[in-house]
């Protein structure tokens, strides 16, 4: 089982490698899409901002490679997020504009509204999941840790969704591509489970 982490130059990719480590399986960090081609599982986390991300995808020539791929691709935080058509986090582009991204999943990427609760949200909240592979054996409204101020918005091809003021999608599902809002790899056994159901359903 070959699993590469997308390296797009804007995360600490460590947690994600020892939690695979942990399952019994090895993970390479590579930015290399030669190699990556090779992949059994492909996973793209993301800290920080989706300008950053997607600059990241710009320079090292990731965008075709990511679209185009037919491998099982599971983005985690902001690899969740630009997935999403755009999402207008601060900063925006140097234009000013929302900012494109891969359009993976039509949906937008928006500031959580001020409902009183603290931004970011930020520690364990539950997941509200559909009958997918990727929650197979994970028990409705599990808890999750969760560490963001921005998130998609509920649409067709939201697979689980978690309410903090209101409801947004914490995990997506089209064909090969999947997303999880929260960090599987600080969610202990669920989000083992759910890394496990990962690189077995699929």
């Amino acid at each position: 089982m070959k699993i590469y982490i997308i390296d797009t130059g804007s995360a600490n990719l460590n947690s994600v490698v020892q939690a695979f480590k942990r399952l019994g399986y090895e993970a390479v960090i590579s930015s290399d899409t030669d190699k990556m081609k090779d992949a059994d599982r492909l996973v793209l986390p993301g800290v920080g901002t989706a300008c950053a991300v997607m600059d990241g995808i710009e320079k090292f020539k990731l965008y075709d490679f990511i679209l185009n791929t037919k491998k099982p691709l599971l983005g985690i935080c902001l690899g969740m997020q630009i997935q999403a058509t755009d999402s207008s986090e601060v900063p925006l582009n140097v234009a000013g504009e929302v900012i494109k991204c891969l359009d993976i999943v039509p949906s937008h990427v928006v500031k959580i509204p001020d409902t009183g609760l603290r931004l970011p949200h930020m520690g364990w909240n539950t997941v509200r999941h559909t009958d997918h592979p990727l929650f197979d054996g994970i028990k409705q409204d599990a808890y999750f840790y969760f560490d963001h101020s921005f998130a998609m918005q509920v649409g067709q091809y939201t697979i689980g969704t978690t309410e903090y003021g209101v409801p947004f999608s914490s995990a997506i599902g089209r064909d090969n591509f999947m997303g999880v809002q929260f960090h599987p790899e600080k969610s202990s056994q669920a989000g083992e489970k759910l890394l496990s159901n990962f690189i077995n359903n699929f």
